[in-house]
């Protein structure tokens, strides 16, 4: 996904949702991290890509909790 569009996906969510995606992507890093300790991770990027789009998610829940 694109990044353009994953920020347009989770600027439309309420709290709950926000850490609803933070935990699913944290779980998904997790399971990325096993795969490349076990030499299993083929796409490398996806790691990169996984940190980034939680610390988006974390910033937009950090700014929802500051608003309120």
């Amino acid at each position: 996904m694109k990044r353009r569009d994953f920020l347009k996906e989770i600027a439309g969510l309420d709290k709950a949702a926000l850490q609803s995606k933070a935990n699913q992507l944290a779980e998904e890093l997790m399971r990325l991290r096993f795969k490349q300790a076990s030499n299993q991770l083929e796409k490398g990027h996806l790691l990169q890509q996984t940190r980034r789009s939680l610390a988006r998610v974390q910033t937009l829940l950090n700014k929802t909790t500051a608003q309120a």
